[in-house]
């Protein structure tokens, strides 16, 4: 599918959603304004959004994986997920006090993150295929800030924003591909000292590693790849929990530690 809009559209759109994020300013669902974008549209826009900020300086340090359960996806009626970059700015380290300013509402989500040591490339890519190109997986949170106002959104709008990416902090304790199977990983999710959320790996489309093959499909779309070197955040194993100033979460993945972050 090609795109609807033409370029000059497509780059409007990328600094609209830009600058949304840079000001913590909501918006509208895009395609209320834009009723004929179609996600390869939304995907232009995101690219574009990218090229401003290395324009700019910014170091894309990794990509992430979003709406990768499949209860989610049929939630929101979609039947794919989204994926968007992670920029360095978006770093908080592990036990941070993370300022609330910096966002517009966030959530938390807990996940694992896969560092591949070989590129992967095309359609069709196996879990097995995935694990052999994997250097370490890493326990890690996501923080994400979706724009649009009342959480009201649909798949495009969502794809162009970015998947709303805004925030992750990373465990300490790497663990090699092949130390567990991934998709029986448990995590607890504390909020505040309470039980929140229970999760497996498997709520990530059956296994963790199914993510990464499918971002490297959607890559393929539009002649991109994963290179080896690459930090893949799999999307979330538990559902994302709202934060508010002064909270604090405490994720617990089975022998792999603890990740922490508060809220200012």
């Amino acid at each position: 599918m090609g795109c609807n809009l033409d370029q000059g559209t497509i780059e409007k759109i990328a600094e609209h959603c830009e600058n949304a994020e840079l000001n913590c300013q909501e918006i509208i669902k895009l395609t209320d304004d834009y009723p004929d974008m179609n996600f390869a549209d939304a995907t232009a826009v995101q690219w574009q959004m990218r090229r401003n900020k290395e324009a700019r300086g910014t170091r894309i340090v990794g990509m992430k994986m979003g709406l990768t359960s499949w209860a989610k996806m049929n939630q929101m009626g979609v039947t794919q997920p989204c994926y968007g970059f992670l920029c360095d700015y978006f770093s908080y380290a592990d036990g941070a006090t993370v300022p609330f300013s910096d966002f517009i509402h966030p959530k938390v989500e807990a996940e694992v993150a896969f560092v591949t040591n070989k590129d992967l490339k095309g359609r069709g890519i196996s879990v097995d295929e995935v694990m052999a190109a994997t250097e370490f997986v890493v326990p890690a949170l996501e923080i994400i800030d979706s724009r649009y106002k009342d959480f009201k959104f649909d798949l495009t709008s969502v794809m162009a924003d970015n998947s709303s990416s805004r925030g992750f902090v990373i465990g300490s304790k790497a663990a090699a591909p092949d130390a567990c199977d991934w998709s029986t990983l448990g995590v607890v999710m504390e909020k505040n000292g309470k039980l929140v959320e229970l999760g497996a790996g498997a709520a990530v489309l059956d296994h963790p590693a199914a993510s990464v093959a499918m971002l490297a499909e959607m890559l393929a779309d539009i002649d991109e790849f994963i290179p080896a070197g690459t930090f893949v955040m799999t999307g979330g194993i538990t559902a994302a929990v709202l934060a508010e100033p002064g909270d604090s979460f405490s994720v617990r993945y089975q022998n792999m530690g603890n990740v922490t972050l508060s809220f200012s």
